[in-house]
């Protein structure tokens, strides 16, 4: 058995290393893409661009109605296919109208993904495997988008030719991730494909599932919190602290390999604790750097704010380090098996709505008071974490414990918590 998990996760985790670094090379040219290639202005490229991601972010239920009716792997591969398909068709793109043709099947690919692979990691590991899995995913990752950044550079670098090899690579990686995932065949406790039945009521179900929808409503502000580091932290260092641009690169690339080299280790000593202790815990510490953040708005010396500057990014990739991988298993094991893709598509949207906001949200509180956005948000994440807290005793006791304590009541792994010495 020991033998047959190290064979899942050594496939998984190559998957997962190609994709990222197929998404490593695109993602931080999308935009340039296009402006190349269609000679398109930028703000038309970003339209069509957004455009795709709503209509995405709309069709997100019917990702989890596939997933509950043909399975995660099904999703998660057919949709690295339709990613892929799309790339392989982005060098014959010459105007607006048939950019927008290419880039909604990508954004329909990428709003089934999450579900999917939360779904799929949930059928192939249980328990604290799920979250030293997911750990090592997010590592991986983080270091697969960074290679893919450097080739896609790399190429760049060498001819204006690089931006074809660039989408090309990056549909090869989806192609490559789809063979790998599709070998991976679920545990012996995950439903056969063939024994699914469509549920029409499945939604009403989740509806009904008031712990699981709190814990999508309490991660919202958390979400929000994700989005500063790109979004509203290097408005606010160089235009309100004065602050080189430079500093903005090497506080990404502290977090960046922060998380890389200490999501594993970190998430090892986790388990052995409650995950709803650990993913409040992960936005209280988020909730201390924003607080650091909002103080740096009042200190003038440059070795103090640099200082600041630095502490504040670290305690806040501590919370990403608590929160990230944690919170994914948590809410996996929290929701039923059975209408697992419908439950894991809405809380999606606790992520995806404040990705697709946080833009103008965040700098429209960044133009009326930077210190106020920063308590703001500070409030919002301390909330988020007591909430989850108050969730921990009616939340499925599985969900709760990576390692169920054999001490305490029988009670059911999806029943309610206990309180357990």
């Amino acid at each position: 058995m020991r033998e047959k998990l190290s064979s899942v996760r050594f496939k998984y985790m190559l998957g997962m290393i190609v994709d990222a670094t197929g998404s490593g090379m695109y993602l931080p040219l999308s935009l340039l893409y296009f402006h190349h290639v269609t000679d398109l202005p930028l703000t038309q490229v970003g339209a069509i661009v957004t455009a795709a991601s709503v209509i995405g972010l709309v069709s997100n239920p019917v990702a989890g109605v596939l997933i509950d009716r043909f399975s995660a792997r099904a999703v998660l591969v057919g949709g690295y296919v339709l990613r892929a398909s799309a790339f392989c068709t982005y060098p014959l793109v010459d105007n607006g109208v048939a950019m927008f043709a290419v880039v909604l099947p990508v954004a329909l690919g990428d709003t089934s993904y999450p579900p999917a692979i939360q779904s799929f990691v949930a059928e192939i590991v249980r328990g604290a495997e799920r979250d030293k899995l997911l750990a090592l995913q997010r590592s991986l990752r983080n270091a697969g988008m960074g290679v893919g950044g450097l080739l896609a550079g790399a190429a760049l670098a060498l001819d204006e030719s690089g931006f074809y090899f660039v989408v090309l690579g990056a549909a090869a990686g989806y192609l490559l991730s789809a063979a790998l995932l599709s070998t991976i065949r679920p545990g012996a406790s995950a439903q056969p494909a063939g024994d699914r039945v469509s549920r029409k009521g499945g939604y009403r179900m989740v509806a009904r599932n008031r712990p699981f929808l709190g814990l999508t409503l309490l991660n919202i502000p958390t979400a929000f919190g994700y989005m500063v580091l790109s979004v509203a932290l290097p408005v606010y260092l160089t235009r309100e602290l004065d602050a080189p641009v430079s500093l903005v690169g090497v506080l990404y690339a502290v977090n960046t390999v922060g998380i890389a080299v200490l999501q594993i280790p970190v998430t090892r000593v986790l388990v052995r604790y409650r995950r709803t202790r650990a993913v409040a815990l992960g936005a209280g510490i988020f909730a201390l750097s924003f607080v650091t953040f909002a103080v740096l708005g009042s200190v003038s010396t440059g070795a103090a704010l640099i200082a600041g500057v630095f502490a504040a990014v670290a305690a806040f990739t501590a919370g990403e380090l608590l929160h990230g991988a944690t919170a994914s298993a948590l809410v996996a094991q929290a929701a039923p098996e059975e209408t697992r893709g419908r439950h894991l598509a809405v809380y999606q949207l606790s992520w995806a709505v404040p990705i697709a906001l946080a833009p103008t949200v965040l700098t429209a509180l960044l133009s009326l008071s930077a210190t106020g956005m920063w308590l703001l948000l500070a409030a919002a994440t301390a909330g988020s974490a007591l909430g989850v807290l108050r969730l921990e005793r009616t939340l499925p006791r599985a969900a709760v414990h990576p390692v169920l304590p054999t001490a305490g009541p029988a009670v059911s792994d999806t029943g309610p918590t206990r309180k357990v010495a």
